[in-house]
């Protein structure tokens, strides 16, 4: 099969019809756990598709992403919280479980975030951009450790999930993140197959040749960074539903390089390797942790032979692309 487009709907196809398999198989086999974690591994390719938009296709490093995450799974949380108290929210907004509310609400909050912290950081580029996110990130993360009301280092446990979420079974909320998973694929497929993609793509390239022809190349890559920033705190609102637990553990700078981790694995500019990406990931945390605690050094070597031997990641393994950079 010649065609690499063909090649890349295919593994498109595959992926997600597995995807659409696995719950009957788990529950044919009465393994519910894997309905579990496909649905936490689902998660985290959405977060892992969001990050390679700027990182795959714009070239922007970022090691501030998992704080988008946390500020929609803790826009879930804090509301609910002063749902069931029946308090206000700085004196000012009831709460709320209602999804149709709170989910909006949340990745609204997340673009605004990543609008915020993307219109500082752009203005910096390569290590200081790096930097700049990371320092953005950990404010973040300390503005959340210190708020006690909201259970500070502890995190905040939620009654129950956003309505209607929480009358649905694991299985029916699997495959409510299964089409959230879909759309925002097909979202960012849209994007980079468009003119915004293609001046996203010669940002990375070259953005000095961008500027010099005419391209308003900040106002392109901010609007990469929001976007991105709004589909991470999706990710975090459904990571809050599936927990029912909410904690600033979930925006560290490591959780950050763990996303960058996933891309890489998966393949970067890819849009759908990060999806590769975080089942690869995950799945070898839980094989190789049950044999040590310490299987990070097992990780480690593994990850060295990706980047060295499949340069776009797996993906490319089944372009027959291995070698190219």
């Amino acid at each position: 099969m010649a065609n690499p487009a063909l090649r890349r709907r295919l593994t498109f196809l595959i992926v997600f019809g597995l995807l659409l398999l696995l719950p009957l198989a788990a529950s044919w086999l009465g393994q519910p756990f894997y309905i579990r974690l496909f649905t936490r591994i689902m998660i985290l390719g959405l977060a892992a598709v969001s990050l390679d938009l700027i990182l795959g296709y714009g070239g922007m490093v970022s090691l501030g992403h998992a704080a988008f995450i946390g500020v929609g799974a803790y826009t879930v949380g804090i509301l609910a919280y002063h749902s069931d108290n029946g308090g206000l929210f700085l004196g000012l907004i009831p709460g709320t479980d209602n999804a149709f509310i709170v989910w909006p609400a949340a990745i609204l909050l997340g673009a605004l975030t990543a609008l915020i912290i993307g219109a500082i950081s752009l203005r910096t580029e390569g290590f200081y951009f790096i930097m700049i996110t990371l320092a953005f990130a950990q404010m973040v993360y300390f503005f959340f450790v210190s708020w006690q009301t909201y259970g500070g280092d502890d995190g905040l446990q939620l009654m129950d999930k956003s309505w209607p979420v929480a009358s649905l079974s694991a299985m029916q909320f699997y495959y409510l993140v299964l089409v959230s998973l879909l759309l925002a694929t097909l979202l960012i497929t849209r994007l980079v197959g468009s003119r915004f993609g293609m001046v996203l793509r010669g940002c990375r390239q070259n953005e000095r040749r961008m500027r010099a022809i005419g391209m308003p190349t900040y106002r392109y890559r901010l609007a990469a960074f929001a976007i991105a920033g709004a589909l991470a705190a999706f990710a975090g609102v459904l990571s809050a539903n599936s927990e029912t637990f909410v904690s600033p553990a979930t925006m560290t700078w490591l959780r950050s390089a763990e996303l960058i981790v996933m891309v890489v694995l998966g393949g970067m500019g890819t849009v759908y390797g990060g999806i590769i990406g975080a089942a690869v990931y995950s799945l070898l945390e839980l094989i190789l942790g049950n044999y040590t605690v310490h299987w990070q050094i097992i990780f480690g070597p593994f990850f060295v032979l990706v980047v060295l031997f499949a340069r776009r990641g797996f993906l490319s393994l089944v372009m027959g692309q291995s070698r190219e950079a």
